[in-house]
C-alpha cells in the first residue's frame, strides 16, 4: 500500500504557493507510506542549452562546495549548484551524456535521480512529514508536482527505490500497486540499451513508457501499449514538464479521487489528502474510472 498525490495550478498567482498547497496531502497519505517519500516538481525552465540534474548524496557529510568547484572545472564556469540538506541541485551547460559519465567517475557516491530543464526530485527514506522538513517542501514553486509515500512490499526501503522514478529528461512516475511482470519488462529493454539502477517493480514501468515517447508515441499513446504490455494492479500518476496524466489498470483496485476547480487539478489516493485545499467543497471529485488516461495540461 502506497499513497500517490499530484497538484497542478492552472492560475499563476498559485505557482508561488505550491508547496505549501501539497504539503496537507503529501501529509496525509503517511498512513498508506510511512517508510520513504518523493517528490518531483516542475519549476520555471533554465535556458534552452541548460540542464538541470538533481543529485542525492547519501548519509553522512558531503563538500557541496568543493563539488561546485570541481564542476566549474569540468563542465564550465557557469555551472553553479544550489544545495537542501543531502541532495543538490546542478545546473550546467555540459551536454548531459558528459555531466553523467563525469559525476560517475569522479563522485561515485553520488545518485543522479532526474535530468531536465524543468524538474527538481527530492526522494529519502523517512515519514512524509520528516521528508517535506528535511528538502523545505512547504516553499517549493512551480506549475506541478507528483508526489508520493512508500509503504514497502516488493524492494527494499532505501532512497533509490523510493518514488517518483525518473527516465530520460523532464519525466517521472509514481505508482500504487505491484506489477507481476516487471522482469520480463527488463529482458525486453535490456537488449535496447536501457539500463535499470534498482530491482524496484515501478523503475520497469518507467523505463517502458520512456522507451515508448523517444520511438515517437506522445504520452497517450504509450499509456494505451503500456496496457498490453504491463502486467498487475496500478494506478499512475506521471509528470512531463507540462502535463500530469492518471491511469488505473482494467481491475482499477488501487484507489484515486481527483479534485478540479478553475484554479487547480489534485489526485490523491483518498479524500482526506484533499480535503485542506482550498475551496474543495465546490470542486468536481470524482474517481478515475479504469483504462482511462486522464491528461492535464500546466
Amino acid at each position: 500500500m502506497c499513497g500517490i498525490v499530484g497538484l497542478l495550478v492552472k492560475k499563476p498567482a498559485l505557482r508561488e504557493q505550491l508547496g505549501e498547497l501539497m504539503m496537507p496531502m503529501l501529509i496525509g497519505m503517511t498512513e498508506r507510506g510511512p517508510d520513504s517519500a518523493g517528490l518531483a516538481v516542475f519549476t520555471a525552465p533554465v535556458g534552452d542549452d541548460r540542464r538541470k540534474f538533481s543529485l542525492y548524496s547519501g548519509k553522512g557529510e558531503f563538500d557541496w562546495t568543493a563539488f561546485e568547484h570541481a564542476t566549474r572545472q569540468a563542465l564550465g564556469e557557469d555551472s553553479k549548484v544550489g544545495v537542501q540538506a543531502n541532495h543538490g541541485v546542478l545546473e550546467t551547460a555540459a551536454p548531459p551524456p558528459q555531466v553523467t559519465g563525469w559525476i560517475r567517475a569522479a563522485y561515485p557516491r553520488l545518485h543522479v535521480l532526474s535530468t531536465g530543464q524543468f524538474i527538481d526530485l527530492y526522494k529519502d527514506i523517512g515519514t512524509p512529514a520528516e521528508v517535506a522538513t528535511r528538502y523545505d517542501f512547504r516553499n517549493l514553486k512551480g506549475t506541478h508536482l507528483v508526489g508520493h509515500t512508500r509503504m514497502a512490499t516488493e524492494s527494499a526501503v532505501t532512497p533509490d527505490r523510493a518514488h517518483p522514478f525518473t527516465a530520460g529528461e523532464d519525466w517521472c512516475l509514481v505508482h500504487n500497486g505491484s506489477l507481476s511482470n516487471p522482469y520480463q519488462i527488463r529482458r525486453e529493454l535490456e537488449p535496447l540499451g536501457i539500463g535499470f539502477e534498482t530491482d524496484n517493480d515501478t523503475e520497469a514501468a518507467c523505463r517502458y513508457f520512456e522507451w515508448r515517447m523517444r520511438e515517437g508515441d506522445d504520452l497517450e499513446t504509450a499509456i494505451h501499449k503500456g496496457f498490453e504490455e504491463l502486467d498487475g494492479f496500478y494506478t499512475f500518476l506521471m509528470g512531463t514538464k507540462d502535463e500530469l496524466a492518471l491511469v488505473r489498470d482494467a481491475f482499477a483496485c488501487k484507489p484515486a479521487v481527483v479534485a478540479e476547480t478553475d484554479d487547480y487539478v489534485a489526485i490523491s489516493s483518498e479524500f482526506r489528502s484533499l480535503a485542506k485545499l482550498p475551496d474543495v467543497k465546490n470542486a468536481r471529485i470524482f474517481e478515475p474510472v479504469p483504462e482511462e488516461v486522464y491528461v492535464w495540461r500546466a
